[in-house]
């Protein structure tokens, strides 16, 4: 959508340059307003100091690995420098791998897929479906899912009791949210994985929601792995990361088959062929890989790095505060928490108001403040159907309203934000929230295709 005007100051007090941050948006009643994008958590906006980088570098694209000429050469040099700049953002320890997927989706499959025979997974509930789901596609794992802990110590308890009950004490792996996409409370991932440890088992941490926030720290953390997106942390274009332990990696067949993760394949004399993998992070790297994700990647994480995370948690923590607050003065919103309202959390919130469906609200938000939020179970159903007390089968789609405006269906509202997020688009929220609560929507809106839409007839 072009841009038709500059709101001059749109970006006053966002303590990092986002795209989008000029884009005016229509107002179903009337005028335009620069576009609010308060739905991080889904995709965060690209920091314009990425997409600046990756345009710099795109006249000098070539092929990785496999060229004589001089861009090659270059973009090799740059992909492989984009790996130990990822791997010192992620504090990573001098025999970790660093492997590029396209998501912490699909670097969690590549984890499920390297999983030695008999592997026990313990996973909790309150889990993304991106860490909730891989784990029964690998033939001979068997998956334990824990019940929604209640507080972070319940969480440690947990875990250790269905480590020490577990039989035969073969391999064993953990794997848990650093911050909940749904809530954005933290989890005890430290004490998590020394409870892990203690009883023989790994940890993978879903760092999708937690790196672009805080820190990441694989060795302080002592955790296994690390599986994040790029496009969550201010990166675009369908970049992952794994980083973690190379044993289980690098004894494993490889994730695809194909150029990049083969070394030498030789016909034998019986008409086969006998392939020798690669043993480094290339082993899950088949095919042409994505450069410019990379690049993408690692330039975010300069920048997060350069504009220091002391400071970014510092101002985070203030819009959590101003969000909360506002949200308080409104009796008829829930604001939805496992650990406790004052539980510590990033910039993630999803809360349901008395009256209204959520999708309804969602809509009202956008057709009429210029509001982007999501509504819906988040890609986390049990987690969801959890905090709003719906029983566990109870039917939902991802991201789609479940019944007509104004009835009561099984969703909530998320709102998220972060490093780009300026103060007007905070207070415009909380404004938009409180005034839809007490003067309802100034328009009509029907389903259409599973999404409430303003109504064109009013």
């Amino acid at each position: 959508m072009p841009v038709s005007a500059v709101a001059a100051d749109s970006s006053v007090c966002a303590p990092l340059a986002v795209l989008g941050r000029d884009v005016l948006v229509p107002l179903v009643t009337g005028g335009e307003v620069d576009y609010a994008a308060l739905d991080y958590a889904a995709s965060a906006p690209a920091l314009q100091r990425v997409w600046d980088d990756v345009a710099g570098y795109a006249p000098y694209y070539g092929s990785v690995h496999r060229g004589a000429g001089y861009l090659s050469q270059l973009s090799t040099d740059l992909f492989e420098n984009a790996r130990t700049t990822i791997g010192d953002f992620l504090g990573c320890r001098p025999d970790d791998q660093v492997v590029f997927t396209r998501s912490t989706t699909d670097s969690l499959n590549l984890l499920a897929a390297v999983l030695p025979p008999h592997t026990r997974v313990f996973v909790f509930e309150t889990e993304h479906h991106a860490s909730l789901l891989p784990w029964e596609q690998c033939p001979g794992a068997e998956v334990t899912y824990l019940n929604a802990p209640r507080t972070p110590q319940q969480a440690v308890d947990t875990l250790e009791t269905a480590l020490a009950e577990r039989e035969p004490h073969g391999p064993a792996l953990v794997c848990v949210t650093g911050a909940s996409n749904v809530t954005g409370e933290l989890w005890p991932v430290r004490e998590l994985a020394a409870a892990a440890h203690a009883h023989g088992a790994r940890i993978v941490l879903d760092a999708a929601q937690l790196a672009p926030h805080h820190p990441v720290d694989i060795a302080e953390l002592d955790v296994d792995w690390i599986a994040f997106s790029g496009h969550k942390l201010y990166a675009p274009f369908g970049s992952g990361v794994l980083a973690g332990r190379a044993d289980w990696l690098r004894d494993a067949e490889p994730y695809l088959a194909g150029g990049g993760a083969s070394r030498k394949v030789a016909r034998r004399t019986d008409g086969g062929v006998d392939v020798e993998w690669h043993t480094s992070a290339a082993r899950h790297e088949a095919g042409s890989p994505n450069v410019i994700g990379a690049y993408a990647i690692a330039s975010a994480c300069q920048a997060l790095t350069e504009a220091g995370f002391d400071t970014l948690v510092a101002r985070e923590q203030e819009l959590i505060a101003r969000v909360t607050a506002g949200l308080a003065e409104v009796p008829e919103v829930r604001v939805l928490s496992l650990f406790g309202d004052d539980a510590p959390r990033v910039g993630v919130l999803s809360f349901v108001v008395d009256g209204w469906n959520s999708s309804h609200f969602a809509a009202a938000l956008s057709a009429e403040y210029g509001i982007g939020v999501r509504d819906g179970l988040f890609c986390a159903h049990p987690l969801v159907r959890t905090l709003l007390g719906g029983e566990p089968d109870e039917p939902g789609e991802c991201g789609a309203p479940e019944a007509a405006p104004g009835e009561r269906s099984l969703n909530a509202i998320r709102v998220s934000f972060g490093a780009g997020t300026p103060d007007e688009h905070i207070d415009r929220f909380v404004r938009a929230v409180k005034e839809l609560v007490t003067d309802g929507a100034r328009w009509n809106y029907r389903t259409e295709e599973g999404r409430c839409v303003p109504d064109a007839t009013r």
